[in-house]
């Protein structure tokens, strides 16, 4: 690890006008960063920890949504009953990742923030336009089993490791962001995350100096909300393929529908094409089947990944089975 320097934001206003200055970044729980630092390739000079700022509140809407703090940690949200009983799929999604150890730590901004577990990008010996622009993929060519199938490009077919972040896409969450001047922007999380095209290192559209500050959830959607996620292990892994489905049936119909991956792609994918094919169409088998193909349609595997578009379209099946049966 290299030497840095270290301060504590007394406010948001100081943390970010902080951060500007260059070689800076934001600290919080850092169970993503200090492990990045520890391999040598996150290299910031210095840190700015913004873990105390009064940011850790879940707030009721007059609409009836709810404001996230950036700074409330994952086990709290995963915990909270207003969470548990309006957005189940958020809650399921929390538990599913990590420890309760490192849930306790990490915070709801900093998992949104938190960058791939490609173990090249982690490899600082093997070519990773993530990690060091121009250097090449190394996965593409490689080992790519659990790489991505969707969005990618010829630099980079990393996934995003967050199963947070797809519940949230499948709730249709904003990010609300801070900057040095103050100005407040929200930004929809599914604009939020970047494509790799020839850029794969800049992962998300924050502005130099922008903090998240929250995450907005609107009112919840009516009907049965399910998160599945597919691992290689019970606990403590980073998804195949992952599912958040938001369905509402009535009478055997669909009436509405929210699809969302992760494991599959650079950034959460909701897939607009699913949610397309299953709305206003009888809750059977050949409809989830149609709307799998529909879902996976664009698709690329690299070999050693073939395997996760056909547990991509079978997961998404038994997941909307599963919550359409029970709505």
């Amino acid at each position: 690890m290299r030497p840095f320097t270290y301060e504590r934001a007394a406010d948001a206003r100081v943390a970010v006008a902080a951060v500007s200055r260059p070689g800076a970044k934001f600290i919080s729980g850092g169970t993503n960063l200090l492990d990045l630092m520890k391999l040598d390739i996150e290299q910031p000079s210095h840190l700015v920890d913004i873990s105390r700022l009064p940011l850790r509140d879940i707030e009721e809407l007059p609409d009836g949504g709810l404001r996230i703090g950036a700074q409330a940690p994952n086990s709290d949200v995963a915990a909270d009953a207003r969470v548990r009983t309006r957005y189940p799929v958020l809650s399921q999604a929390l538990l599913s990742g990590a420890s309760g150890q490192l849930r306790n730590k990490a915070s709801t901004g900093g998992n949104l923030l938190q960058r791939t577990r490609c173990p090249y990008f982690y490899d600082t010996a093997a070519g990773c336009n993530k990690r060091n622009p121009g250097s090449g993929c190394s996965a593409i060519g490689g080992f790519n089993r659990i790489h991505a199938i969707l969005g990618v490009s010829d630099s980079c077919i990393a996934t995003h490791p967050s199963d947070m972040a797809v519940a949230m896409a499948a709730l249709e969450a904003r990010i609300e962001l801070l900057d040095a001047d103050q100005s407040v922007r929200r930004v929809a999380i599914t604009d939020f995350y970047r494509l790799p095209g020839d850029t794969p290192h800049i992962e998300t559209v924050l502005r130099p100096g922008e903090m998240i500050t929250s995450v907005v959830l609107p009112p919840p959607l009516p009907g049965r909300q399910l998160y599945r996620k597919v691992r290689d292990r019970a606990s403590y892994e980073f998804a195949l393929v992952s599912v958040a489905a938001v369905v509402s049936a009535d009478q055997g119909r669909i009436s509405e529908a929210r699809v969302a991956f992760g494991g599959v792609a650079h950034k959460p994918w909701r897939s607009t094409e699913a949610e397309a094919a299953l709305t206003g169409r009888p809750a059977t088998m050949g409809t989830y089947q149609a709307a799998a193909e529909a879902a996976m349609r664009g698709a690329v595997g690299q070999g050693h990944n073939d395997f996760k578009i056909e547990l991509a379209k079978r997961t998404l099946c038994r997941t909307l089975a599963q919550v359409a049966q029970a709505s």
